[in-house]
């Protein structure tokens, strides 16, 4: 990813499915999984973007790689960056709607 302006689908990369993720989302919170480089404006960039909704905040979150273990062979789990967007009262992003 460049530092000028990217396209905005390739800061998103996808929205995260967890029961976490899903219960913010009666608070108008959605989760996505997003570009390591990416930083808040660029997402709240993208989202209001490709789905045409007003963000009021975004909160950015590193999430580590995880060691795992099958027997004797050794692994991880591969970490990332994710964001929580909130978006504006009365507004919904439908990806994450009818799901729950």
């Amino acid at each position: 990813m460049s530092s000028t302006t990217p396209d905005a689908r390739s800061v998103i990369l996808g929205p995260v499915v967890s029961e976490k993720s899903y219960s913010l989302t009666e608070s108008g919170k959605y989760t996505f999984r997003v570009h390591p480089d990416a930083h808040k404006t660029q997402v709240r960039q993208a989202i209001e973007e490709i789905f045409g909704v007003d963000v009021v905040e975004v909160r950015m979150v590193n999430v580590p790689s995880k060691p795992k273990r099958r027997g004797v062979h050794r692994g991880t789990r591969p970490g990332g960056k994710k964001a929580v967007v909130q978006v504006a009262a009365g507004q919904s992003i439908p990806i994450f709607e009818g799901v729950a």
